[in-house]
């Protein structure tokens, strides 16, 4: 079976791609190795912040307009809290915009993406689907299934997550680091209102967000040592809404657990390359960065957009898979990527860490931000994309 364009991973991030390039006139497939089968029942512990850029960019693959905004909740303002009651705030209406994001669970999100997919006449559908070799030549890349079917391509796209298997196969390698710390998920309902505002605690110990969802709930990220985040999982629903509630200094009164409680590892990855010949990668399999800023996604989107639109632009005879058509790509990421790593990773180890000089520096640094208008302005700006 012979395509132009593979995408290995049906993820967020490999979706949104794959409607984007509904419109290419390239013959496409997509291999995903988990069912697609989405349960309605009760809400999403993965919840993502999705900013404004990125919901223009799901309008535009047909995505956003298909979603329940019963469940997506907008954020309007953002309270950053440092030590010794240092504040940074942010708001909409003093940015000029109707929101700051929009929280909503993975599920959801997934569900409409494939619910397109399914109808979409340029793409065929593997999943689930599990790979089994991918080598490539100098004319196409061959990606051997377990069942023993075939795909050829001239473009293979990685966006099978952290853990690429693509990347493995293709050769690119670079240690991630790992922050050690868990990112702890679970969902609340709060006593008091969060009046649409996320709310982020830098503390010693951990960094604690309680973003803002329908129905008087928040979602809880709390980016912990794996030691407390194993205690954190062992905890009684209602000790952990105690800690919690501590946690916030009772910002929104008493909390009750809605789903129970999960965690996965945190680390920093920057490859060396992102492109070979026939071959991209999106995603996190391009990029991990902590989720204190909830970039993730975004700048998943970011990939996902950049990457449709230079297929787009090619010349109709110019091969997809050709190395100085992906440097397009590559060259066009590389300053947004490179600094929201160096973002992330600088505030993680500025603010999770006892030093009293560096603790100075940090509450000096936030205190300063706040009085500066347009450094605020800036920095909002970038994360609006």
């Amino acid at each position: 079976m012979t395509f132009d364009v593979l995408i290995i991973g049906g993820g967020l991030v490999g979706a949104s791609l794959a409607a984007a390039l509904k419109s290419s006139g390239l013959n496409m497939a997509l291999v995903e190795t988990q069912p697609t089968a989405f349960s309605n029942e009760g809400w999403d512990n993965r919840m993502y912040a999705i900013s404004p850029g990125g919901a223009a960019f799901l309008t535009q693959c047909d995505a956003w307009q298909q979603l329940d905004m019963n469940r997506v909740q907008p954020v309007e303002t953002m309270r950053v809290f440092g030590d010794e009651d240092m504040e940074l705030d942010f708001s909409a209406y003093q940015l000029g915009v109707p929101e700051l994001a929009f929280i909503l669970e993975n599920r959801l999100l997934q569900q409409v993406l494939w619910q397109g997919l399914q109808e979409q006449d340029n793409l065929t559908l593997f999943h689930p689907a599990h790979c089994a070799s991918l080598v490539w030549h100098d004319d196409a890349a061959y990606l051997q299934l377990k069942d023993g079917r075939t795909l050829k391509a001239k473009l293979v796209i990685g966006a099978d997550g952290g853990n690429s298997w693509v990347r493995q196969q293709a050769g690119i390698v670079a240690p991630p680091t790992l922050y050690n710390q868990h990112g702890v998920v679970a969902n609340f309902t709060v006593e008091k209102s969060h009046r649409a505002t996320a709310f982020q605690w830098f503390q010693p110990d951990g960094i604690l967000a309680l973003l803002p969802l329908p129905q008087h709930m928040v979602s809880m990220v709390w980016s912990v040592s794996p030691e407390k985040s194993e205690v954190l999982l062992q905890l009684s629903h209602e000790e952990l809404c105690a800690q919690v509630a501590a946690a916030s200094h009772h910002t929104l009164g008493a909390l009750q657990l809605v789903t129970p409680p999960a965690a996965f590892p945190l680390r920093f990855l920057n490859l060396p390359q992102i492109i070979k010949p026939r071959l991209a990668l999106v995603g996190d399999a391009a990029h991990n960065i902590h989720p204190l800023a909830g970039q993730g996604v975004n700048l998943g989107f970011r990939d996902a957009r950049q990457l449709a639109q230079v297929l787009l632009q090619r010349d109709a005879q110019q091969d997809c898979g050709n190395i100085h058509l992906l440097r397009r790509y590559e060259r066009a990421r590389k300053e947004d990527v490179l600094s929201m790593l160096l973002t992330t990773d600088v505030l993680k180890k500025l603010f999770n860490n006892s030093n009293p000089l560096l603790r100075a520096v940090r509450n000096v640094g936030l205190a300063a931000t706040n009085r500066i208008a347009p450094l605020k302005k800036m920095l909002a700006r970038h994360a609006l994309n």
